[in-house]
């Protein structure tokens, strides 16, 4: 249910849940599922940040073109999705202690030619987007705020970093196996409308980098699901708050 809470992300909304309950559990996570967590998770992110971009520009007047483009590359992110979960929105591949179904090693390739294609189209978008002078206009200066007003209003994400305070969840806590891939935590001055924008672009290659050492390191082989399966799993009773880096925030 929790891919429901915002169809552009579903599978971090998962990720978080799981990761919760896993730590309530003392669940142990299969070593092959949590790198396919992360590279389903990272698509995630590029897909929302390459939409976020899209619809920001429908509303500075670009009449849908930027959006199409973007709109196109969340196409080839959710046949991946489809495949892997049988869903390309409410994908419901997470499991506690690991993932749903395994992937194939076609699956592992054509995820590769994805990120590789995301990587160019990332490019694309700078090309046709981030000088652009109209928008520059209409973006630089606007709704500029420093990151301590956005947290004193409780923003974090790629917001609060656009402001310039280096603070992902991925670094400052490191959940699942984040803390042994090598990646930055891109920043930016002003937190104004185009600084937004450029804060998205830094971070959806930071998850292509992500990706490339999840897809190179992936094991081969191996269980996608740790302990044994139930249907009714035993929660021990209490409550727990945990936090992840979701494309939106925090």
């Amino acid at each position: 249910f929790t891919d429901r809470l915002d169809y552009l992300s579903p599978m971090y909304n998962e990720f978080g849940y799981v990761v919760a309950v896993e730590k309530m559990m003392g669940q142990e996570v299969a070593e092959r599922a949590e790198y396919l967590r992360i590279i389903l998770g990272e698509l995630t992110r590029i897909v929302n940040h390459m939409l976020n971009i899209g619809f920001l520009f429908n509303e500075l007047g670009a009449m849908m073109t930027p959006m199409i483009y973007a709109f196109t590359e969340r196409e080839h992110a959710l046949d991946l999705f489809e495949e892997a979960g049988g869903s390309r929105m409410m994908v419901n591949y997470c499991r506690f202690g690991g993932v749903a179904r395994d992937v194939s090693d076609d699956w592992l390739k054509r995820c590769r030619k994805v990120v590789d294609r995301l990587d160019r189209k990332i490019d694309e978008f700078e090309t046709l987007l981030t000088e652009n002078e109209i928008f520059i206009s209409r973006s630089r200066g606007v709704a500029a705020m420093t990151w301590q007003e956005m947290a004193s209003y409780g923003v974090t994400g790629p917001m609060l970093r656009s402001a310039g305070l280096a603070y992902d969840i991925r670094k400052v806590e490191p959940y699942s196996i984040y803390d042994s891939f090598d990646f930055d935590v891109p920043t930016y001055e002003t937190g104004d409308l185009w600084d937004r924008y450029r804060q998205r672009i830094a971070e959806a290659r930071e998850s292509v980098k992500i990706l490339h050492q999840a897809l190179d390191r992936i094991p081969a082989n191996g269980s996608i699901q740790a302990g044994k399966k139930a249907w009714n799993p035993r929660v021990p009773a209490g409550e727990l708050y945990t936090r992840i880096e979701h494309p939106k925030g925090e």
